[in-house]
């Protein structure tokens, strides 16, 4: 079994999410969609301190907690791409925010100015008219999306997902 992936990276602010939430709304109805987002700080926090599986994780132990609307994973262990992609199940296309270490197509979002740290990681910017396309230096090979036009963003993906095989 496979999937396609593409990854978004950028600084903090520059519209990552928003794009993300974009692309899953359009793509939603005929696609099924996994997002995985990197919280490099781990900031995240999923329940509050002193309910039951907050209790259940601090005591080390791995958790699950099943809903009717939601299925959630609280894991002491780092997982793998690939280990994360089983965890969803079926899907076509996963989009992940950040982990600029996996070997994936990646779009760095940027809106003012393009921090040079992330050419290096990059196949394409995404940016809006706050950036002057006219005076951009970019590297050979990085493609320019316009950050308000989803759908030319989703041809991009279209055209450099690369397939995942699964575990």
């Amino acid at each position: 079994m496979e999937f396609k992936a593409v990854a978004f990276t950028g600084p903090s602010g520059s519209g990552k999410t928003t794009l993300i939430e974009k692309i899953a709304k359009e793509l939603a109805d005929h696609r099924a969609l996994a997002v995985v987002k990197h919280d490099p700080k781990d900031k995240a926090h999923f329940d509050r301190p002193g309910k039951d599986s907050d209790r259940f994780f601090r005591s080390g132990a791995d958790v699950a907690v099943l809903s009717p609307t939601r299925t959630t994973l609280f894991s002491h262990r780092p997982r793998t791409i690939e280990e994360v992609a089983d965890l969803f199940g079926e899907f076509d296309l996963m989009m992940v925010e950040g982990l600029k270490h996996l070997p994936l197509p990646r779009i760095g979002v940027f809106r003012g100015r393009i921090d040079p740290e992330y050419l290096p990681v990059l196949q394409a910017v995404a940016i809006d008219g706050s950036i002057d396309r006219d005076t951009l230096a970019l590297p050979s090979g990085i493609d320019i999306l316009d950050l308000n036009d989803t759908e030319a963003v989703i041809r991009w993906i279209d055209e450099h997902a690369i397939e995942i095989k699964r575990n």
